[in-house]
């Protein structure tokens, strides 16, 4: 078992400034074969058995951004990528069907947020496409996560309030000039009773989030961090409704959420089914208060949390990842119907071919990916600025070459999954001063010691400049040494930057670097550009570069947290 020292508010060093002690083999992730063993053991626990005790299922989804269809998976094997098919709705209902119908009448499915963005169909229905297929596969509780904003705070609304689960989030409040000025736009919290007890589960979406998105998609919303009103909840369902068990379902990120797992105001909460990372936790991360779990991204995984209950007491629990896996699922007939009628009106649009890759384009690096690296050559190659930039993105699921072709397709439907805002182009000049401030502040968002002060998002990425940095070292003094093509950054000098525009920004701001001289808004959208890049380079063959470096992590690192034992795989 993980311990972690409690550090202030939301705060602890997570690997990268020390306070972390506990058992490292206990730390150690299950393997799926060691966890369903485990499952299964518990499923011939005698009072299960003889009918004196009943067992409560938790599944948990997130972070499935909209990804229809199945596709391919990045996983880690003896040290090296490897790709398998994964996830697709009519896999995952398949799979969701045939786990609750173990166990019908206790069974529970959750999703924790960022399901109706990224992706062609999400896009272009601003949401509404998704929620039939989320309704078909019958979710009871749902919460919004950082990326339901997008299309702003009524249609946020309107997709969300047209799912059939209850929605619960404890932090989202109206903003506004009018009648709900204060009041919180969903629930804050949901109680079941099943299985001969009472659970409860307080909802918390990412308080970043204006921050993080752009900051027009948040208006008219007020977040809130959830030590104000946590503890409130915890003692009316604990004390007054006489819960069991409480649960925190949360879109944080995994470093905000074990941080708030040590935090005194969540005393009383067993788990924080958790989000937004797109970590896959396959053993639950124990804090001071409570355990942490994610569940994956893309609809490729599902979290299982069994609970035994004998005479109302909790007498053991166990949890597994589970591979959303269209070989061992056969895809739904019904879902697949679904889910060809609401592309339909947008098919033609979305398969077609915009160009090739012969090497795979990946996103779950946390430093640099190709996949950024291709964005960012396509702006330099359009625009001939001295830098492109573009966001520290973790949406969109890799796409690997057919080992008989060589190549894979890049269709529009997947050019809105590697970019689902399909923003203008903006240029701008800032000193090479300007340039190293913000790259300090962008690697604090990424590896703040305080996981509250996290983005949740990964390093910016860009062509044109190359960067060293040691993630260990304190805030504003992780950039060892910056270059702009080729040459050391000169702090005087004035440099052209491209990046996207974010609708709400300051005109000055441009992917928040502040402060930025002649801004000019350049006529073009982000997909326009990847268009026109790839019908005359393609095939690419984007690959890691060294064009972001770290002294003391590897350029395939895969999640923020390291050194305690948690391992993305």
């Amino acid at each position: 078992m993980i311990v972690l020292k409690k550090a202030g508010t939301l705060g602890l060093g997570l690997g990268i400034g020390g306070g972390l002690i506990g058992n490292p083999l206990a730390a150690s992730a299950l393997n799926n074969d060691d966890a369903a063993y485990k499952a299964a053991s518990m499923g011939k626990n005698a009072a299960v058995r003889n009918g004196n005790a009943q067992m409560i299922t938790l599944l948990h989804t997130a972070d499935i951004h909209s990804q229809l269809m199945i596709h391919d998976e990045f996983f880690i094997e003896q040290g090296k990528p490897v790709y398998k098919k994964r996830g697709g709705f009519a896999t995952l209902k398949t799979m969701i069907n045939t786990l609750r119908n173990e166990n019908p009448a206790n069974t529970l499915v959750l999703d924790g947020g960022d399901c109706f963005q990224d992706g062609g169909v999400a896009a272009l229905t601003e949401g509404k496409g998704i929620v039939p297929l989320i309704n078909n596969i019958g979710y009871d509780v749902m919460l919004p996560g950082n990326w339901e904003v997008v299309y702003g705070k009524e249609m946020m609304m309107k997709d969300m309030f047209a799912y059939d689960g209850v929605k619960v989030c404890a932090n989202m409040y109206h903003d506004t000039k009018d009648e709900l000025h204060g009041d919180m736009i969903f629930p804050p919290y949901f109680i079941k009773y099943i299985g001969g007890i009472k659970i409860g589960f307080i909802g918390y979406n990412d308080p970043l989030t204006p921050k993080r998105q752009s900051p027009a998609y948040s208006d008219g919303i007020k977040f809130t961090f959830p030590e104000t009103n946590v503890a409130k909840y915890v003692k009316l369902l604990k004390e007054y409704e006489g819960c069991e068990m409480v649960f925190l379902l949360t879109h944080m990120g995994l470093a905000q959420q074990i941080g708030l797992s040590n935090i005194p105001q969540i005393k009383g909460v067993d788990y924080i089914l958790g989000a937004d990372t797109h970590e896959r936790v396959r053993e639950p991360i124990q804090g001071v208060h409570a355990k942490v779990t994610e569940p994956g991204a893309f609809g490729s995984f599902v979290a299982r949390l069994d609970i035994v209950v004998e005479d109302g007491v909790v007498k053991d629990h166990t949890y597994q990842l589970l591979d959303v896996d269209p070989d061992r699922y056969p895809e739904d007939e019904e879902m697949k119907r679904l889910v060809n009628k609401v592309r339909e009106p947008y098919a033609k649009e979305l398969d077609k071919v915009i160009g090739t890759t012969k090497t795979p384009l990946v996103r779950y690096y946390v430093i640099e990916t190709p996949m950024d690296n291709l964005i960012t050559d396509a702006i330099m190659w359009k625009f001939k600025p001295d830098i492109a930039l573009s966001n520290g993105f973790r949406f969109c699921p890799p796409l690997v070459p057919d080992p008989k072709t060589g190549v894979a397709e890049i269709t529009r439907d997947y050019l809105w999954s590697m970019l689902p805002v399909d923003s203008e182009a903006k240029r701008g000049y800032v000193t090479g001063k300007q340039l190293w401030d913000w790259m300090e502040k962008e690697l604090q968002n990424a590896f703040a010691k305080d996981p509250a002060k996290r983005f949740g998002g990964w390093v910016v990425r860009f062509s044109g400049m190359e960067v060293n940095f040691t993630i260990g070292n304190d805030k504003g003094k992780r950039v060892n040494w910056m270059k702009v093509g080729g040459k050391r950054v000169d702090m005087d000098k004035e440099y052209s930057f491209v990046a996207c525009e974010r609708e709400g920004d300051p005109d000055t701001t441009i992917c928040r670097v502040e402060g930025v001289k002649e801004p000019k808004r350049l006529g073009a959208t982000l997909h326009s550009v990847m268009e026109e890049y790839l019908a005359k380079k393609s095939p690419v063959a984007p690959k890691l570069e060294g064009r972001c470096t770290a002294t003391d992590a590897p350029n395939t690192l895969l999640t923020q947290l390291m050194g305690f034992g948690y391992e993305f795989r």
